[in-house]
């Protein structure tokens, strides 16, 4: 997992690639948000799964719902970047349960989701 460079000001972009785990949370994804926070109320967030994605453990998985209860009114906007159709499933029935719009795209709209995040 790595930041994504070159965003506008108030968005904050993770990428993940190959095997996700609680340590690339714990290292990048929660720093990331934090710093994006620096004189903020709230984020708009780009959570980018790229194609060299193989999967989560079960460390990630639980810091992913970790992040999701504690930090959930961080954020003004979500937008999730996947090929995986579990994953773009996943995120489409569970926004509901967040207090901001999340919406999933594909990776070929990378561009357009940047733009979704925008004010």
């Amino acid at each position: 997992m790595k930041t994504i460079a070159g965003l506008p000001d108030g968005v904050v972009g993770v990428e993940a690639t190959g095997e996700v785990t609680a340590q690339d949370y714990d290292t990048v994804l929660v720093p990331a948000v934090a710093r994006g926070l620096e004189g903020r109320e709230k984020i708009r967030f780009l959570y980018q799964i790229d194609r060299g994605f193989t999967g989560f453990t079960a460390g990630a998985m639980w810091e992913d719902v970790k992040v999701g209860l504690h930090q959930r009114k961080d954020f003004e906007k979500c937008a999730v970047v996947a090929d995986a159709k579990w994953i773009l499933d996943s995120v489409n029935l569970f926004r509901v349960l967040l207090p901001c719009p999340v919406k999933a795209f594909r990776n070929d709209q990378l561009a357009e989701a940047k733009a979704w995040l925008l004010p």
